[in-house]
């Protein structure tokens, strides 16, 4: 299969698009690829096409849009994935895992237990890495898709403007006796936009869970064990695609 590129310029056929300066470095000098080079490109927008490589130079990396092709089909249920922002590099793992399964944004929360300093929640410099994240795991799980990573936010912000048709916020066992598990919303239609609100390491605090049966988010639990907050992304997200059939 040739390789495949993200050009946010490929919307059409016939083009002369110029690869990104860290995607035309990745075919040069990385994959050694030359002029003539069959390749595939994507915009980030859901439009995908076959390619020929016509230049490759130092002031970057021309490509040909050919034939369309026909992507990966995004999922019918749209979610918005808000994540609290987690200590390290958590989050990297996050963005990447939420892409490759078909989220179509990530929204960083702020919450009361975030321990992460203000410079790396508000820099540039974080937003930028999980971008470039988000198109890694775009290309490399075959969506023409880029999801919108957001800017951080304050749970008490997000938690009154989600406008998803569903608002789901995951909470730890024992943490609400009268929250159901996350897979009795196999009862329910699925939804044309869910969002999903997971909390950091040291969880949501009262007051938060409060905020949110107020806001009328439904609260729920994945069960019994208490996963680590960078597994639970993975594990909600997969459970709600399958239960609305998507996986």
């Amino acid at each position: 299969m040739a390789h495949r590129f993200y050009a946010p310029a490929a919307s059409q056929t016939g083009l002369l698009v110029r690869l990104p300066d860290t995607e035309g470095a990745h075919l040069h000098r990385v994959l050694r690829l030359k002029a003539g080079a069959d390749v595939r490109v994507f915009d980030g927008q859901g439009h995908e096409f076959s390619g020929t490589v016509l230049t490759v130079d130092r002031t970057g990396v021309t490509i040909e849009t050919l034939q369309p092709i026909v992507p990966v089909r995004e999922p019918r249920v749209a979610i918005t994935l808000a994540q609290a922002v987690l200590t390290g590099r958590k989050f990297d793992t996050v963005v990447r895992d939420a892409v490759m399964l078909g989220v179509s944004a990530v929204c960083p929360l702020v919450t009361a237990h975030t321990d992460v300093p203000d410079a790396a929640l508000h820099g540039e410099s974080a937003r930028q890495r999980w971008e470039r994240i988000a198109v890694a795991s775009a290309k490399q799980s075959g969506r023409a898709v880029v999801p919108v990573i957001g800017s951080p936010i304050s749970i008490d912000r997000h938690l009154s403007d989600a406008a998803g048709e569903l608002n789901v916020l995951l909470v730890e066992p024992g943490a609400d006796p009268s929250c159901s598990r996350l897979d009795a919303l196999a009862s329910r239609p699925p939804p044309r936009h869910a969002t999903v609100a997971l909390g950091p390491e040291g969880g949501w605090s009262e007051g938060e869970l409060n905020d949110a049966r107020t806001e009328g988010w439904t609260l729920v639990t994945l069960g019994a064990r208490t996963l680590r907050a960078d597994a639970v992304p993975v594990a909600a997200v997969s459970l709600l695609l399958y239960i609305w059939g998507e996986l």
